[in-house]
């Protein structure tokens, strides 16, 4: 099961790094005195709460994606003329 961490407002200005590390181990409420206001989330929990798929565009317009290496196997493909008769 998912840990959930709550930050007050002033906690995450102060270490968001924090944050975001306890983002990946489950939501981090953020208060805004003392009553939650916000929810932080990594993007694969958030699509998974939404049930939003990634499309092809997306991911390839996410940043850091040119430093993702990949090399795709050839496909080899048979042809044959078209028969137009």
């Amino acid at each position: 099961m998912a840990q959930t961490t709550t930050l007050s407002s002033r906690e995450l200005n102060q270490d968001v790094s924090r944050a975001k590390r306890a983002a990946e181990l489950g939501p981090v409420v953020i208060t805004d005195r003392g009553r939650p206001a916000h929810v932080l989330l990594t993007f694969e929990a958030y699509q998974r709460l939404t049930g939003q798929g990634r499309n092809i565009a997306d991911a390839l317009a996410m940043p850091g994606v040119e430093e993702i290496e990949f090399d795709a196997p050839r496909a080899d493909i048979d042809s044959r003329p078209a028969d137009l008769s």
